[in-house]
């Protein structure tokens, strides 16, 4: 039920850390984060527009941000430049509590001696809302999460699911402005992390709030974010659906970061003949697609040395025809509907998906593999810099 707008957005942390110098003499830096006078830029220069009941997902590794950006809009961090606005209200110094705002934790962060209806009743109470009142509510958010039944129980009789349910339900229970989640299912097992996932799309739907989740992992960004911001070091990569980011990333660490198994990438050079564009690895020259064509054409770009992105499902055993690359097959893992090749290629691990429907016989290990690729399907990357060259 509300927008949430982030304008130049900085956190910058005190630079606490002794300078240490290596053998020699040059100083070791242990962070990728931008050192200024003032401090550690751990988030530089945000800006994003987050529309009425969006669900937006911060992801990125590690250190990236995103957490410190997530605790920044819940006013448990001070923002050291910038402008955080919530339906057009600055927020900046206004308290968390009055920014009606919720959080669910990795943590779940409830409290051991209460039971589940005390969890869940307890910032309800904090308001001073009369008992009828908080009961009725309780209980449809307890409908809505399919906990009821576990209403009278204390935390510790739950399971980790049934533990950050509880935590949500705490959170949705006063009908926040704005929803945040720092990585709430990390602490779950793989298939309980699947039946959450879907919970919170659900969830989604029948609730009217504003979404902002933050995850390291790719799969919960890409299945449950209308659109997905990507950081790097404490700076925003690229903003886009989930579609877009996988089809158009703009550098190689978005394409390395989006997608899995992992994009696989090969020196090759782009040429021109005959004013078409055209990839080229050794012996093989594929021509790229209309599309490609007019984007690299409109931005003028010149023939050079580049590196070529292909996802591992994109490339194809089939002959079309033309020479093939080839590579060494290392290892390969079954996985039911498709096999996955692990192949060395001029030094370089390549993954190569091949679907099992309709395969004749695996490759065995150590054996040469033929493979190719469409010209529609690549991504050309700048050299050096690793920026998309189409955008």
């Amino acid at each position: 039920m509300a927008s949430v707008t982030l304008k130049n957005i900085r956190k910058v942390y005190p630079n606490n850390e002794k300078k240490k110098k290596s053998k020699k003499g040059e100083p070791v830096k242990k962070t990728n984060l931008k050192v200024t006078k003032e401090g550690v830029l751990a988030v530089d220069d945000f800006n994003l527009e987050i529309a009425d009941k969006e669900f937006i997902v911060l992801v990125g590794p590690s250190g990236c941000g995103k957490s410190t950006l997530l605790r920044m809009v819940a006013g448990l961090e001070e923002i050291s430049g910038g402008d955080l606005f919530i339906n057009d209200v600055h927020m900046n110094n206004v308290a968390p509590k009055d920014r009606d705002i919720a959080m669910v934790f990795q943590s779940y962060a409830l409290y051991p001696h209460m039971t589940v209806y005390d969890n869940m009743a307890f910032p309800l109470k904090l308001q001073k809302m009369d008992k009828a009142q908080i009961d009725k509510l309780v209980r449809e958010a307890a409908e809505t999460l399919d906990i009821t039944q576990y209403l009278e129980r204390k935390p510790k009789a739950l399971s980790g699911g049934q533990r950050q349910r509880v935590a949500i339900g705490r959170a949705i229970v006063r009908n926040p402005k704005v929803l945040l989640m720092d990585e709430p299912l990390s602490n779950l097992d793989a298939k309980l992390r699947n039946q959450m996932r879907a919970e919170i799309i659900k969830l989604r739907k029948r609730i009217d709030t504003t979404f902002i989740y933050v995850t390291h992992d790719q799969t919960e960004a890409m299945t449950l974010g209308d659109r997905i911001v990507i950081m790097k070091d404490g700076v925003v990569q690229q903003v886009g659906t989930p579609q877009e980011l996988f089809d158009h990333p703009i550098n190689l660490f978005v394409a390395g970061f989006i997608g899995m198994p992992r994009m696989n990438v090969f020196d090759a050079e782009l040429i021109k003949d005959g004013g078409k564009y055209a990839v080229k690895m050794g012996k093989v020259v594929v021509d790229l697609d209309e599309e490609k064509q007019a984007r690299l054409a409109a931005k003028r770009v010149e023939p050079q040395s580049i590196t070529l992105g292909v996802r591992p499902e994109h490339l194809t055993l089939e002959s079309t025809g033309g020479p093939m690359l080839h590579g060494t097959v290392d290892v390969y893992e079954m996985m039911g509907s498709e096999i996955h090749y692990h192949v060395t290629v001029e030094g370089k691990d390549v993954i190569i998906i091949v679907p099992t429907i309709g395969m004749k016989d695996v490759v065995p290990m150590g054996s040469d593999i033929p493979f190719t690729f469409g010209g529609n399907v690549v991504h050309i990357f700048e050299k050096e810099k690793g920026t998309n060259l189409e955008f």
